[in-house]
């Protein structure tokens, strides 16, 4: 019983202590990789509607590609962004010299319901065989929990020739608070791309 009941806390801790934020899936161009040379001038661009948080995720974002990175707010301003003119876009990074862009965007909201089975804990012993089981018998009804589940998209594409190297999807649980969030996207894709050779 005591063997039981610590397995049961062991896999429980392992659960709850399992990170929020996790790669689901990516892909690279086979034999690329992007070096954090200071030769390599890197775009950073978050494709998101609230400017305080487009800043946050850009920052966050440099700090782990390396020294020649630049936040797209420092580049472009939000009208540009909004114009949409992939031309002009492409006509500055080549005029500034950039090599590549990386790009993060929400790519998804899901809901996912799941049923938590309830729980019966027994305490055995008391006052005779049938009154010390039944008393010490305390029982947890099952319930449904619903979560929202968030995926983000990382792409980094080479400016000339304007090419797809490396794209990855992280899925974040019930995010709560955005700073706390970004750094677990921010960690969970540069860990991803050093862990595949894309990031050097």
């Amino acid at each position: 019983m005591k063997k039981l009941l610590f397995t049961v806390i062991i896999a429980a801790s392992i659960v709850g202590c399992s990170p929020s934020t996790q790669i689901v899936k990516s892909w690279q161009e086979p034999n690329v990789s992007l070096s954090r040379s200071a030769s390599n001038k890197v775009l950073v661009v978050a494709m998101v509607k609230d400017e305080s948080s487009r800043r946050v995720i850009e920052d966050q974002l440099v700090k782990r590609i390396g020294t020649n990175a630049t936040a797209s707010y420092n580049f472009i301003n939000t009208d540009m962004l909004k114009e949409a003119n992939g031309d002009k876009f492409m006509d500055k990074l080549k005029q500034d010299n950039y090599n590549y862009v990386l790009m993060m965007r929400l790519a998804d909201v899901e809901k996912e319901t799941s049923y938590v089975p309830g729980t019966t804990t027994g305490f055995y012993g008391g006052y005779g065989r049938f009154y010390g089981y039944g008393a010490g018998m305390y029982s947890n009804p099952g319930y449904y929990t619903t979560d929202k589940n968030y995926f983000f998209e990382t792409t980094v594409y080479s400016v000339n020739p304007d090419k797809l190297l490396w794209t990855g999807t992280t899925k974040t649980v019930n995010p709560s608070k955005i700073e706390k969030t970004v750094n677990d996207i921010a960690d969970a894709v540069s860990e991803k791309m050093t862990k595949d050779g894309f990031l050097k």
